[in-house]
């Protein structure tokens, strides 16, 4: 049976770079490994050959021979990974370490291989502040529950006076290998769960976990104009590291509640009012709220109900700089449901002059009745 064209196998165009090269190979190993299709003969067949194709066009001397001669060129090498030919076994680690690996921000957890220093995983906390907190910004605290080094053995998991003993199952490598074919496959040491180390004699305060659960009081410094949704990064209040590992960090996730008055967006702020028929149709000069107090604000004759007012400068700031946003007044114009026996006279007064002046607007209902005949 010929073989494929190895540009075809990957599916790639001959002219790739060894980036795309990589890609097509990382996708077609993902896909086809035997560990993902058990008993599947032809999903192992596509494997083996991706790898061969990879190995071959992976390296330049042997890419320049295949593209000369073809599989004559490489025949002696192809199906092999000695010499100076690229090894796709060594790609194997990234690629499901990719695939399987989780990340471990907001509360993942990580664990030492061989010894080896690991970071601390990030952790989230969510906080509820109240509107005008949001808007001006204040320093507060909250009480973070974490897992830190256990303060009885410093994170060893061992009882004090004594010390772990390397891992006889991964000889402290933290991974044990085994030949599939013609590859070595590394998976995580099952005696030690990936830390190289076993212990003997577990600490009574951990249980040989070498952690703590413990709760931190912080004092955080919220910035004026953040928003709801915003989020704080506290470096290096995350859970501590593995093996001497730096912390993870913390992210303070905040939830601003509603005011009863103002609704925001972005950097501007918006309310109604109420305003009397008198008012809107006078004029008048009249106070409503702000952030800061009281403004004045003035309401020029014949208003219509849903004018909105500008007060430049009065909304929020912002966290990045560059000023203030503003704030936009809404005036409704409120109809009175029940009227005195005075109020009544006087408007039926103002209807009285109204209907004088609006005899000229007869027209009006004419051109109407033009516009839907």
């Amino acid at each position: 049976m010929s073989k494929r064209d190895y540009y075809e196998v990957l599916g790639v165009e001959r002219g790739t770079d060894q980036q795309q090269l990589k890609s097509a190979y990382r996708r077609l190993a993902l896909k086809y490994h035997p560990d993902k299709n058990r008993g599947d003969s032809q999903a192992e067949e596509r494997f083996k050959e991706a790898a061969e194709s990879y190995s071959v066009l992976a390296d330049p001397e042997k890419r320049a021979q295949y593209d000369r001669f073809g599989h004559a060129g490489v025949s002696s090498n192809a199906g092999g990974f000695g010499g100076s030919g690229a090894d796709p076994s060594s790609d194997l680690g990234d690629i499901f370490g990719d695939f399987f690996g989780f990340g471990d921000i907001f509360g993942g957890s990580r664990r030492g291989r061989g010894g080896q220093a690991q970071r601390g995983a990030d952790l989230r906390y969510d906080f509820k502040i109240p509107f005008e907190q949001a808007v001006f910004g204040s320093k507060t605290k909250i009480k973070i529950p974490r897992e830190e080094s256990c303060s009885v053995c410093q994170g060893s998991g061992a009882e004090p006076g004594s010390t772990p003993s390397t891992c006889p199952g991964c000889k402290g490598d933290g991974q044990v290998r085994y030949q599939q074919g013609f590859f070595t496959i590394s998976r995580t040491c099952s005696q030690c769960q990936g830390t190289g180390q076993i212990v003997e004699n577990a600490c009574r305060h951990c249980r040989g976990t070498g952690r703590e659960k413990k709760e931190r009081v912080l004092e955080i410094r919220i910035p004026a104009g953040v928003d709801d949704g915003s989020r704080l990064r506290i470096s290096g209040e995350g859970e501590s590291g593995i093996q001497g590992g730096p912390p993870g960090d913390l992210y303070v996730v905040l939830s601003v509640e509603e005011h009863p008055f103002f609704q925001r967006e972005q950097n501007h702020l918006f309310c109604e009012i109420p305003l009397s028929v008198s008012q809107a149709a006078l004029g008048t000069q009249m106070t409503v709220p702000s952030l800061e107090g009281k403004e004045r604000l003035k309401i020029p004759e014949g208003t219509q109900s849903g004018t909105v007012f500008r007060l430049r400068g009065k909304g929020v700031a912002s966290p990045h700089g560059g000023g203030r946003g503003d704030q936009f007044v809404k005036v409704n114009v409120s109809i009175p449901k029940r009227l005195t026996r005075e109020q009544r006279e006087l408007f039926q007064q103002l209807a009285d002059i109204s209907a004088e002046e609006n005899q000229d607007d007869e027209g009006f209902f004419d051109k109407v009745k033009e516009v839907f005949s």
